[in-house]
């Protein structure tokens, strides 16, 4: 998988998903060091451009998508069940390509955590 370089680190990002996407993002957990994500998106359904910043990504479900990044790549994006991912900072619209319902969750850092890499 290539990888980019984004700079942003903490939750001060452009396009909080949250505020983006609130039927899709649910906050579980927030604290002064986390935020904790549950991310749910039917089959065909979609996620505009937001930003996440450095989280560990952890599949629910078989994920199934196409993120398009800011500079308009598209890229798949696959996950199995039980599947954990570090990933840096990144900014990417999504779109579940999946039969099934996309069931993931994230845990955001709060505080920068040494070199960022996304996708």
């Amino acid at each position: 998988m290539k990888t980019s370089t984004f700079s942003k680190s903490t939750l001060e990002i452009e396009q909080d998903a949250v505020k983006v996407a609130p039927e899709a993002y649910t906050v579980l957990l927030e604290n002064e060091h986390v935020r904790v994500l549950d991310i749910r998106v039917k089959p065909g359904g979609s996620v505009p451009m937001h930003s996440h910043p450095t989280c560990i990504l952890y599949a629910i479900t078989d994920v199934k998508a196409i993120f398009t990044l800011p500079d308009g790549t598209r890229r798949d994006e696959v996950m199995r069940a039980g599947e954990a991912r570090w990933t840096g900072s990144f900014s990417h619209a999504a779109e579940n390509i999946g039969k099934t319902e996309l069931h993931v969750l994230a845990i955001e850092f709060k505080e920068p955590l040494g070199e960022e890499r996304g996708y």
